[in-house]
């Protein structure tokens, strides 16, 4: 039986992220240490060491959730499509396990994210749940009835890698004829999907395709979109202040992005037909995403009305350590 104290360890690029919870969910203890950089054994010892000094400081062992950049292979055992690839290739719950002497659960980052809002966040009581991080990468995990979908090749949700369905988005006076009707509202179809000169731009991704989402909705990549289009190099954060602040150009971009976002859901919504979507990750703090996307995404869905919910993390940058500690929620 599983301790009514619950340990969850979020593995970030730059830091690991401990949180304890009582048997209720309240948060009583939280340590973070920075993590080591390309160095495999270092990580695993400074997880090891992070829960040793919790278990110590709290006078109990507790249950063990980590969530990860990246998934379990269950064909090998060992970790796969971790963008800290020290990580890639590695028998990391093997080892954790060893260090520990004990049992862990992991999970990718997004599944985590995804788990904590449905448990008891902005998500709470929703039957399926699709989480979504948008930050320097982009992530998907699925929740259904309060358990992570992994899958049979643990990829469940791995929304980042899928090719974006293309717009035009720049010569919208130009590709303005409609192509047919919308299915069930019978509104007319602006060229939704592939178009030539938007696939000539795609990005390559690190993992080797190129137009995958992520280099579409990232960080980086909204940065990116921005100097492709002639702004000027600046921040993410610098270009949503300044479109919020009715910038032309910044505005643009932001407006690409929005209907870029709108699209990628769209998919989500057409396979999965989630109740809700939780946005995380640096993105999910511009406020106008939530008012503005869910009235760009019924164009692109294959329904008469869509009652999907696109809304913000209860617990921000906490819910993916908040979600590994929820992975022993049975």
């Amino acid at each position: 039986m599983a301790s009514p104290l619950r340990f969850g360890v979020d593995l970030g690029g730059s830091k690991i992220e401990l949180i304890a919870l009582d048997a209720g969910g309240q948060e009583i203890l939280r340590r973070r240490v920075p993590t080591p950089q390309d160095d495999y054994l270092a990580t695993v010892a400074a997880i090891a060491a992070l829960i040793h000094q919790a278990e110590f400081e709290l006078g109990q062992t507790a249950s063990i959730g980590i969530g990860t950049p990246g998934a379990v292979s269950p064909a090998s055992g060992r970790m796969k499509n971790c963008n800290s690839t020290c990580l890639n290739g590695r028998p990391l719950q093997e080892d954790l396990e060893r260090a520990l002497n004990g049992n862990v659960r992991l999970a990718n980052d997004a599944n985590c994210l995804a788990l904590s809002e449905a448990v008891d966040g902005s998500a709470a009581g929703a039957d399926t749940v699709f989480g979504v991080i948008l930050g320097t990468g982009v992530g998907g995990g699925v929740v259904v009835r309060g358990h992570v979908l992994t899958g049979a090749n643990a990829i469940a949700g791995e929304w980042g890698h899928s090719p974006l369905p293309y717009f035009q988005f720049a010569h919208a006076q130009a590709d303005r004829a409609p192509t047919g009707q919308h299915p069930a509202t019978g509104e007319a179809i602006l060229h939704p999907w592939p178009s030539p000169r938007e696939l000539d731009a795609a990005p390559t991704c690190y993992c080797g395709k190129r137009g995958c989402i992520e280099t579409w909705l990232s960080g980086p990549a909204l940065a990116a979109d921005h100097v492709r289009y002639g702004g000027e190099d600046l921040p993410t954060h610098e270009i949503v202040q300044l479109a919020n602040a009715g910038y032309g150009p910044c505005s643009a971009t932001l407006a690409r992005y929005e209907e870029r976002l709108a699209r990628a859901l769209a998919g989500v919504i057409n396979l999965l037909d989630p109740d809700v979507i939780v946005l995380g990750g640096g993105l999910s703090n511009i406020a106008r995403l939530y008012d503005t996307v869910p009235r760009l995404w019924p164009r692109y869905v294959f329904s008469d009305r869509v009652d999907t919910k696109l809304v913000p993390p209860t617990f921000g940058d906490s819910s993916g350590v908040r979600g590994a500690a929820w992975l022993w929620n049975d």
